[in-house]
């Protein structure tokens, strides 16, 4: 009966919260995002705060301030998020430069071919593969990284693969893939 009463209260606390913050929250972001990201790192923010609503502090300019931390370190997430991705397609893009000496015309060629077809992937495409390919995480452990089931991992991955291979197009087929490929990418 108690914890009955206790998410009423939770979720009056959180709505007196959200209600008294979110033009201010909203704001702020927009100073340091481009608009089109704001109400996404603001909902980001609050759901982190709905996750950690006992430590909301009980004064509102606090609660204002405790909110702004969070906002400030959600965006920094995506700005290290999107450093990971900028730095992961560099890698791919210029492996087949590096490896232009060791490698026939035909291999550079599909790797050049991998490298823009990965740049054509989406960004939940794009950490399916490299979450698998790079990091080497089974499904069951990408899945804990990404929150989703395993089944929905592979369904992701599966899907991801096969955008790889249409945007790539001249990817050799799976059982002639170079040496220096990662497994598994064009299966």
């Amino acid at each position: 009966m108690s914890e009955q009463r206790h998410v009423p209260e939770r979720e009056a606390r959180f709505t007196r919260l959200y209600e008294a913050t979110y033009a201010d929250l909203l704001r702020f972001i927009q100073r340091r995002v481009h608009p089109t990201h704001a109400e996404d790192v603001a909902a980001d923010a609050f759901l982190v705060a709905w996750r950690r609503l006992e430590d909301l502090p009980e004064q509102t300019g606090d609660a204002r301030a405790w909110l702004y931390g969070i906002a400030r370190g959600v965006i920094l997430n995506t700005v290290r998020g999107a450093d990971r991705q900028r730095a992961l397609r560099v890698r791919l893009a210029a492996a087949p430069a590096a490896a232009a000496n060791d490698l026939d015309t035909e291999v550079i060629a599909h790797q050049l071919d991998l490298a823009r077809g990965w740049q054509r992937l989406s960004d939940v495409h794009q950490e399916a593969l490299a979450l698998s390919v790079f990091e080497g995480l089974t499904a069951p452990q990408a899945a804990r990284v990404l929150n989703i089931s395993p089944v929905a991992f592979r369904l992701r991955l599966s899907k991801a693969r096969r955008a790889l291979k249409l945007h790539a197009g001249n990817l050799p087929p799976s059982n002639t893939a170079p040496a220096s490929l990662p497994e598994g990418i064009t299966s």
